[in-house]
């Protein structure tokens, strides 16, 4: 099953970590959000950052769940399904350092950009098989995906709340809408014989 993660951290610099990680099922089940507690090690912090989510440090410190506790339970739940983030080099990064802050390999769990899920979703829709299907010389994706996948990331620019459960929902509800869009299309296709 596919899962949609976001991940609020101490800030977009080098030296930042996860505060916060959330995760929801493609089926709207399963949906669970933990502050982090710092590990000791993990100092930097950027009030900039702290502006954006509304997340203390005081409060990480005084209600958030130990590395190992947060870790053991990601690794629990999600080990066996694919995760999906829209910023998957900052989300992966902060993912490892709380699973080696835990004692575990950096990628015991691994994710890749929710973009993916949306080719593969539009491909299906279509009945493209991704593997086989022809490509334009440097495309990622057969022309159809390529097309639908633009559309919905012009319509579907949004605000994010800065919260990660929040944000994992709008992520799959990203998910959904271009299915949708994909529905929408063929279906105009059918009615007026395009």
């Amino acid at each position: 099953m596919l899962v949609f993660m976001d991940i609020e951290a101490s800030g977009l610099i080098e030296d930042s970590y996860p505060i916060e990680i959330a995760w929801v099922f493609e089926d709207g089940s399963g949906g669970e959000s933990h502050l982090i507690k710092p590990a000791p090690e993990w100092t930097a912090w950027s009030d900039v950052a702290e502006q954006t989510h509304n997340i203390s440090r005081e409060m990480l410190e005084r209600e958030g769940e130990p590395v190992e506790t947060v870790a053991a339970r990601m690794i629990e739940v999600l080990d066996p399904h694919r995760i999906f983030a829209s910023s998957p080099n900052w989300d992966q990064k902060w993912l490892s350092s709380l699973l080696v802050a835990a004692g575990h390999h950096p990628y015991r769990l691994a994710m890749q950009d929710t973009e993916v899920a949306w080719a593969q979703a539009i491909a299906d829709a279509l009945g493209i098989d991704m593997e086989t299907a022809p490509r334009d010389p440097g495309e990622a994706v057969p022309r159809d995906v390529e097309n639908i996948m633009v559309f919905a990331e012009l319509e579907e620019r949004h605000v994010r709340n800065h919260r990660a459960l929040d944000d994992a929902k709008e992520e799959r509800n990203r998910w959904l809408r271009v299915q949708e869009m994909v529905e929408e299309r063929e279906r105009k296709k059918r009615e007026y014989g395009w």
